[in-house]
């Protein structure tokens, strides 16, 4: 099927569905007593009397109901189908009447369509009274109200602020304090802790845990050589100083954050500038900055005092969700959607909640108001999502004037050739249209756009933007004219040479328009302005003067839809979790920016605020013991998990804020626990009838590698990973075939296949993330959902894994390149090859069996199937 003759399908299919609808049918008499009032009684009156909740329309009177609200009349007496109150009860626009999720009857709707067209009279005896002494409007309208908590709101846990409980007296020579929290809730539950782990297996542990690659034989050599008391000690420093340490942990939060390179939806667009926030992130590790900065620079980076490109790059946090690529004015539910993106990001990601479950009412499980949800919104509503050139003044200034007068020069060109194509355009698309759809829809889009009724309107946009398929207009021109558009096309194409190679850019979110210094207070201001163009700010929101930006009205929406308002919404914070007064708006100097983020920001990473610092440490505790204290990571809600040790995750909380929020100090403090130096192969039956899940950590829990991890495992024990860091996405291979049965909608959204081979032989945290099109190896080993924030990876065993194992090409190479490595390290001398592979990639010798099977296979069928063996191994695949 053509895309037209799709387009017209479903265009035919609305046509019908609109002639259906509005079709006139046996009318009897309707009364209004009787048949009218008791209707709106039931189902108007509520929202559209008193307090006219709803678009401040009143129906209590027919002068009022002609008077309409905020969207025009809502009856036209005599006609129904254009009287937008019968439009909407009978489902022919949106938001379909009532709201509250009940349907009026076919029989209900045709009393009110028969009503109308008698001309919609009133019996005034039959109307609800209209107070003199009160405003209709002075009811309150929803979320004007003082907060009010349900009882007991703050007894929760989460909910407290986490406070250091005294060390448990559990024996002298447990040093670390996890370890003595932990050891008393086993002796409570008469558990006994694993052994400590061999060194092998500690190594590749860490190396595992701390930059996602398993340790080289000189690095093996070095550590085993290490004899002194504080060799553990000193290789986590040693990997934590690692630049790779970043890639391994920014992975974690990028998973957070959502991050993709394509915006997602149905054309899938490429975003070109995206992989400079990934670098930050990486860098942001890599310099143990301080958890409660990074997490200010992603929500307000344009706030701060001290900005800089890296804090502008940051706020692509903000952004990274899924996006269509549409401006919001063209659909203003876009920028609630995406609103609701940042707030189910930052709720989930930075404080453990559901925020998003308060859109449409309160949160049915935790104290979470509705006016929370929009307080909330109202500190991000200013924002808007433009770009932010990397370069000096000079640069900028140098750049706009070439492009100008490169774009000046075409511009007569391109107006030319409009004017050449207009007729030919005209007669094929009136053809077109003529040919492929209906008489009704012809004659939707021969009206005059202001006197179209609503079905008509929808019906010729579907038409309209269906005419975006390609007419051969070419073949219909005359010679001279197609000559002359060729040659006009070739001038323009010469100039196009000689535009400048664009500046580097950086995604960004900021407020209002894009008038603000990227320096610090009292240097030189932005040279230009990266939204000049109302079409280069995706947002809808402009500062158009000069002085104090001010933040739009936002309101809390009722039930969650955009076309009824509430009350207007001022910033705020999750009620439940905000003890005093703390800000909502903090002034910025130059007044371009509210300082609503940055006060939001300074609310999360307040030593009053108990949530924060509690999700951080669960998360970087999951990472290091499989499991978080609280096992849903992204959840501490009545329906999450609750803590297996809430005093230890509490002192936590506390020593990290103490320690300046220092993700490096949480590793070494968890990573030289006893707990973490324990043996996972360790059976114990009393404490397995006990403690079946281990919750209580009497042994360590063997860990399933993250799919990245995987393939950096397989190119390292090749030798052949490329571990250069940063700049743009790779695109490593994909099966044509796959790649031909995906949609990617436009040129922007192709994914651009490379061969397999060195040059996409780089970490995997560099390979491209299309949300339309996951890497196949990295889908299969559960990387997570590109479009939602994840705090914690789902685990699978599936066949495809084992097949993918088995079976890729780039596995088959990588295990090739493998064998050949071992074969120039070991020698012809198979016992030595299987040494030398166990050792690459488990970090130890084998046992005299595996010694005796290896050698066997190796003789009786090749290195190369050893190696592709070794590589599908259990013990390769996960931390012991």
């Amino acid at each position: 099927m053509t895309k037209r003759t799709a387009v017209a399908s479903m265009v035919w299919g609305l046509a019908v569905t609109v002639v259906i609808l509005t079709s006139s049918r046996a009318e009897q008499p309707v009364s209004f007593t009787s048949d009218i009032k008791p209707i709106m009684e039931a189902s108007c009156w509520n929202c559209h009397g008193p307090s006219m909740q709803l678009s401040k329309l009143d129906l209590r009177t027919r002068e009022s109901a002609l008077k309409g609200g905020e969207h025009g009349p809502a009856i036209v007496p005599g006609k129904a189908d254009e009287s937008r109150l019968y439009r909407l009860v009978a489902g022919l626009e949106k938001p379909a009447m009532p709201m509250d999720g009940s349907k009026l009857t076919a029989a209900q709707i045709a009393a009110f369509k028969t009503w109308i067209n008698d001309g919609a009279h009133w019996d005034l005896a039959a109307a609800p009274a209209v107070s003199t002494s009160a405003s209709p409007s002075s009811a309150p309208l929803p979320g004007s109200e003082a907060p009010q908590l349900p009882p007991g709101a703050r007894d929760y846990w989460a909910f407290k602020l986490p406070a250091q409980a005294p060390l448990p007296n559990v024996g002298a020579n447990l040093k670390n304090p996890i370890d003595r929290f932990l050891e008393a809730a086993r002796q409570e539950k008469g558990l006994k802790p694993a052994p400590k782990a061999d060194r092998l297996t500690l190594l590749r542990r860490a190396y595992l845990d701390l930059i996602g690659m398993p340790p080289t034989p000189a690095q093996t050599a070095e550590f085993m050589a290490d004899n002194s008391p504080d060799a553990w000690p000193k290789l986590i420093d040693k990997l934590l100083a690692s630049p790779h340490y970043g890639e391994r942990w920014g992975r974690h939060w990028l998973d957070v954050a959502r991050y993709a390179d394509s915006a997602g939806y149905e054309d899938d667009h490429d975003r070109p500038n995206v992989w400079r926030y990934r670098d930050y992130v990486v860098k942001s590790f890599n310099d143990d900055k301080p958890y409660s900065d990074f997490i200010t620079e992603q929500l307000a980076g344009d706030e701060i005092d001290n900005r800089t490109n890296d804090t502008y790059i940051a706020t692509n946090f903000l952004r990274a969700g899924p996006r269509v690529e549409a401006r919001e004015k063209d659909n203003p539910q876009y920028r609630y959607d995406y609103l609701d993106d940042v707030i189910a990001t930052v709720g989930k990601g930075m404080m453990g909640l559901t925020m998003q479950c308060a859109r449409c009412h309160n949160h049915k499980f935790d104290p979470i108001l509705q006016k929370d949800y929009y307080a909330m919104q109202a500190s991000f509503w200013g924002y808007v999502e433009t770009t932010y050139p990397l370069a000096s003044k000079d640069e900028v200034d140098a750049y706009n004037k070439k492009v100008a007068e490169i774009t000046a020069k075409q511009a007569p060109m391109r107006s030319e050739i409009r004017k050449i194509e207009a007729p030919y355009r005209q007669k094929l698309m009136a053809e077109a249209i003529k040919k492929d759809f209906p008489e009704l829809v012809q004659k939707a889009v021969a009206k005059p756009e202001a006197e179209r009724t609503e079905g008509e309107r929808l019906l010729a946009d579907q038409v309209l933007k269906s005419a975006q398929f390609k007419l051969p207009i070419d073949e219909t021109m005359t010679p001279e004219e197609l000559a002359r558009k060729k040659e006009l096309n070739k001038q323009i194409a010469e100039l196009e040479k000689q535009r400048p190679k664009p500046l580097p850019m950086a995604d960004i979110t900021t407020d209002g328009d894009y008038r603000f210094s990227p320096r610090a207070a009292g240097d030189e201001a932005l040279p230009g302005k990266a939204g000049t163009k109302e079409d280069e700010i995706e947002g809808s929101f402009l500062h158009t003067g000069p002085g104090k930006y001010k933040v739009p009205p936002s309101y809390l929406l009722v039930r969650g839809d955009m076309n009824s308002r509430g009350a207007q919404m001022q910033p705020g914070f999750l009620t439940v979790a905000t003890f005093g007064t703390p800000p909502t708006e903090i002034e910025r100097p130059d007044g371009h920016t509210s300082g609503r983020r940055l006060a939001f920001a300074q609310w999360l990473t307040s030593a009053d605020n108990p949530l924060t610092a509690r999700v951080a440490v669960n998360r970087i505790w999951a990472h290091h013991f499989g499991k978080g204290i609280v096992g849903t990571l992204d959840n501490f809600g009545k329906m999450g998990d609750q803590p297996t040790h809430q005093e230890l995750l509490d002192w936590l909380a506390v020593e990290f804020r103490k320690q300046g929020w220092s993700i490096k100090q949480m590793h070494r403090l968890m990573m030289t626990s006893d707990a973490y130096q324990m043996a996972s192969r360790y059976n114990d039956e009393a404490a397995l009838s006990k403690d079946p899940n281990d919750d209580y950590l009497w042994r360590y829990r063997i860990q399933r590698l993250d799919a990245e991890v995987v393939r950096d495992s397989i190119m390292s024990a090749a030798g052949t990973i490329d571990l250069s860091m940063g700049g743009p996405p790779v695109f490593p291979h994909i099966q044509p075939e796959l790649l031909k049965a995906v949609s990617f909608g436009s040129i922007h959204g192709i994914y651009r296949n490379q061969d397999d081979g060195p040059a996409v032989w780089r970490r995997s945290l560099y390979i491209y993330n299309k949300r339309n099109l996951p890497f196949p190896m990295m889908q299969v080993f559960d990387q997570p959902d590109l479009n939602i924030s994840f705090g914690a990876r789902l685990v699978s065993t599936v066949p495809t894994q084992a097949l993918t194992l088995m079976n890729n090409e780039f596995v088959a190479r990588q295990a090739k390149l493998f064998a050949d490595r071992v074969k120039e390290t070991a020698g012809p001398d198979p016992a030595k090859q299987v040494d030398t592979a166990y050792r690459l990639a488990l970090t130890r010798p084998p046992t005299a069996k595996e010694l005796s099977l290896g050698v066997e296979m190796v003789k009786s069928q090749s290195l190369v199937d050893f190696a592709n063996v070794v590589l599908n191994l259990n013990e390769f695949l996960y931390t012991e």
